[in-house]
């Protein structure tokens, strides 16, 4: 009997069928190539106990001048910075009603309280915190009615619903999961006032969807293109996922919610509890004389700060009209840019170097990002380059390449000059000219994409292992539970089925972190197990190869024997375990009609790590297939060499 060495070509391949893939992998989940040989991602872990609300998608990492780390989470509901775990709402306040515009009535034995105010402009899953009001006469006291509430409904253009709960509970103290939960509490037949005439309503600016939503108009909310919380009306396009876009000016950060307005947060004026709220940009002093410039942006699909020279770039902004101030109607083409190191001054002049410029090829500018010499610009038809010149003009736009496409705002990821991207049916390089991507796994890829939702499409770089991770929704699902990941090195790639909505990388933090759908933000790269579950639990991950035959597939073979070869890194558990599955078939299209599976077992660590030695087996086809594959928890395995006792044994 002789052994036979399993080797196998790395990365998982998907352009043809398993039997043409003889010598190559052909199906994983939670796995990656490290020097060409297989092994399980490592887990994950809850940054803190603490949740947020809505789904995020937008993180950014930053270090202040006291050496504090923060990280902004922007949700489909709100705007948080993360702090120490926890996560404080700083989301900006859109408008706030003169004492006694708000009044309030309640039901006997309800909880349902009806709020009455001629302007709201709010939808169905706003924000609001109240100030000013009284008693309305009996369980709905002043410290009930006073606090932040999320809209429940909106009745009509002066009314809208909310349910009454306990005194002196905060919306973020009472989450689990990401959900809002609380005690609610019933009027009684003393309730009969209105609040008094001192209330005061702060309305938070809207809230975006979860969802893309396709229509023939706008119809789905108030936050949009155009004038300060006023709808548009386009046709035929997706509205309006809500995603953010935002950069540090230093310790300070600029946030702009996607085609929507621009915010400033200042640390300065941050050192205390809580955290004020964002403002808007233009609202603050671009001199120490207290002067404001009308001509901020007031509107971006995107914002940016430029590291070489300092400029604030908002891209697809509204323009300076002939009054000198911004007109608040969207040209998603044009690119406005800031004095250099002051990010509120933005009407140019002589003596400042402020502008804009418009790109020419396409309809809408979809995204920019920043490399170590460039900004490279994504239109939803081409692909530009800006670069700073210096005085008169600042910044140039080349066009690179025309006819490219980006699958959604978030779908790129720049590793110093190099940027990677999901197109739309292909995947994109940029090194100097744009290139398509060879990809082993496009079209088992492409055809499994939810198409509208495809804006959902996020990336992240993990630069410890070189990879680039592509998380998006299935064809069965809405929300973003698999991923796909380049190995940029090795030029490999591999895939499988996460639930994520956002990642940033290690640096700044320790490990990188990604956005859960439950509300959490978790670090990766981190432990064996999936730190979502209280304990946690075991993370299943397996890779299987494609078949092997002999003599072409024309003599069956038969299997005596398996010698394993793994190693068992950062296991925790007494005994980690491996599962590894020889299966064989007699054609390539029949089923496997028979498996053989053998647990490997570390026996043994310390001086030599030592594991099971040889399993026996009894399987007999023309191919076969190995599979190995963990649902242990504190296992971390790395896969070798193994052997097998294989021989001919004839044709029938």
């Amino acid at each position: 009997m002789s052994l036979t060495k399993l080797q196998f070509n790395p990365g998982i391949v998907r352009e043809t069928t398993s039997y043409t893939n003889e010598g190559g992998w052909f199906d994983g989940d939670k796995i990656r190539f490290r020097a060409g040989l297989p092994e399980k991602i490592k887990g994950w872990s809850k940054l803190s106990a603490n949740s947020f609300l809505g789904i995020c998608r937008g993180l950014k990492p930053w270090v202040a001048l006291d050496s504090t780390i923060y990280n902004g989470v922007g949700t489909n509901l709100k705007y948080y910075i993360e702090d120490g775990g926890v996560y404080k709402d700083i989301t900006p306040i859109r408008a706030t009603t003169s004492a006694g515009d708000v009044t309030f009535s309640a039901t006997n034995g309800s909880s349902v309280i009806t709020v009455t105010d001629s302007a709201h402009n709010v939808e169905t899953g706003d924000f609001v915190t109240f100030s000013g009001a009284v008693s309305l006469g009996g369980n709905i006291t002043a410290a009930v009615l006073n606090q932040e509430y999320q809209v429940d409904e909106r009745v009509s253009t002066t009314q809208y619903k909310i349910s009454a709960r306990a005194a002196g509970t905060s919306i973020q103290s009472i989450t689990v999961n990401g959900q809002i939960v609380a005690s609610s509490v019933s009027a009684n037949s003393s309730d009969t006032g209105n609040g008094g005439s001192s209330t005061v309503g702060a309305y938070q600016i809207n809230t975006g969807l979860n969802e893309s939503v396709y229509s023939g108009g706008w119809g789905v909310g108030t936050w949009g293109r155009g004038t300060w919380s006023s709808s548009v009306d386009l046709t035929n396009e997706a509205f309006k996922l809500r995603l953010w876009s935002h950069d540090n000016f230093g310790e300070d950060l600029i946030i702009n919610v996607r085609e929507g307005g621009i915010f400033y947060w200042d640390k300065s004026t941050n050192s205390g509890e809580p955290f004020s709220r964002a403002v808007a940009l233009g609202s603050v002093a671009y001199n120490s004389a207290g002067d404001i410039d009308a001509g901020v942006p007031t509107l971006a699909t995107q914002v940016l700060v430029s590291d070489i020279d300092r400029h604030v770039i908002a891209f697809g902004a509204d323009d300076i009209g002939a009054d000198g101030s911004s007109t608040g109607v969207q040209d998603p083409m044009l690119i406005r840019f800031s004095d250099q190191s002051n990010p509120f001054l933005w009407t140019d002049a002589i003596e400042n170097t402020a502008g804009s410029l418009a790109l020419g090829s396409g309809s809408k500018i979809v995204c920019a990002t920043e490399t170590r010499q460039q900004i490279i610009v994504w239109t939803n038809k081409a692909l530009y380059n800006l670069q700073f010149q210096g005085p008169p003009f600042t910044f140039g736009a080349s066009l690179i390449s025309e006819n490219v496409t980006i699958a959604s705002p978030q779908s790129f990821k720049a590793v110093d000059d190099l940027v990677f991207w999901m197109g739309e049916g292909e995947f994109y390089y940029y090194n100097g000219q744009v290139q398509t991507l060879s990809c082993s796994v496009k079209e088992y890829i492409y055809s499994d994409i939810n198409i509208e939702q495809i804006e959902k499409v996020t990336s992240g770089l993990n630069s410890a292992y070189s990879e680039i991770w592509w998380f998006y929704p299935s064809s069965d699902s809405t929300t973003n539970n698999r991923y796909v990941v380049y190995n940029y090195e090795d030029k490999l790639w591999y895939y499988g089925t996460i639930a994520r909505s956002n990642w940033i990388d290690r640096g700044i933090n320790r490990y990188p972190i990604a956005a859960g759908l439950d509300g959490f933000l978790y670090y990766h790269e981190f432990g064996t197990n999936d730190g979502s579950t209280s304990p946690e639990s075991a993370i299943t991950a397996f890779i299987e190869s494609s078949q092997i035959d002999l003599s072409d597939g024309n003599e069956f073979a038969f299997i005596r024997r398996v010698i394993p070869d793994l190693a068992f890194p950062e296991s925790t558990s007494s005994t980690p375990t491996v599962d590894l599955t020889l299966k064989v078939r007699n054609f390539p299209g029949s089923n496997y009609s028979n498996t053989n599976t053998s647990s490997v077992v570390r026996s043994q660590t310390v001086p030599i790590e030592a594991w099971t030695d040889q399993a026996y087996v009894r399987l007999r086809g023309r191919s076969f297939a190995l599979r190995v594959e963990s649902n242990q928890p504190d296992v971390g395995w790395r896969l070798g060499t193994t052997r097998v006792d294989v021989r001919k044994d004839g044709r029938r």
